[in-house]
């Protein structure tokens, strides 16, 4: 099972994913594993990263992959159960990493990697990605290559989940809906 959480920022779509992947990971006696993408460059990610382990509490094995989302999902069994968050926190992962040289082809293929092992691998997934559509189209550049690239990113991975789940105000709209079964 596959499941995608969109909502904006501070939306609730973190603790509705963390609160899904507890409830499959107890039916299914499952390993339960987050997948972190942040990285703490200044004090205020620190404390962002360090608020969503608090929320988060005991009981999950920490990964931490910036980057290399595809690599790490090849990591994973059928008994596993794996948060990832954030996808859009990892597109900018890579739009800095890529700096100058980041275009539509590169990050479609970031993206395009993602899917296929997303696809391969057998663990039940939910990733948490912002909804950035929603607003106007920004002035800038790499803003709108972000903006862009989010949104086809949604896309691509909304047709793979077999769930799909819009989050605003703490209040969950299923968008498409799979019931789990052990």
């Amino acid at each position: 099972m596959k499941a995608l959480i969109l909502g904006g920022a501070r939306s609730g779509k973190s603790s509705y994913a963390e609160a899904l992947v507890r409830n499959w990971c107890e039916q299914s006696a499952g390993t339960l594993h987050y997948l972190a993408t942040a990285v703490p460059f200044d004090n205020e990610m620190s404390e962002r990263i360090a608020h969503h382990k608090a929320q988060r509490g005991k009981g999950w094995q920490e990964h931490e992959a910036p980057l290399l989302l595809a690599e790490y999902l090849a990591r994973f069994e059928a008994q596993d159960v794996v948060l990832i968050d954030c996808l859009t926190v990892w597109l900018n992962n890579w739009l800095f990493e890529l700096a100058e040289r980041a275009d539509n082809a590169q990050l479609e293929d970031k993206v395009a990697q993602l899917c296929q092992a997303l696809i391969a691998c057998p663990a039940s997934v939910v990733l948490v990605s912002n909804e950035v559509g929603l607003g106007v189209v920004p002035m800038g550049k790499v803003s709108r290559l972000f903006v862009d690239n989010a949104g086809r990113m949604n896309q691509r991975l909304a047709q793979i989940c077999q769930q799909v789940t819009l989050v605003a105000a703490g209040l969950p709209l299923d968008l498409k809906k799979a019931e789990w079964h052990v």
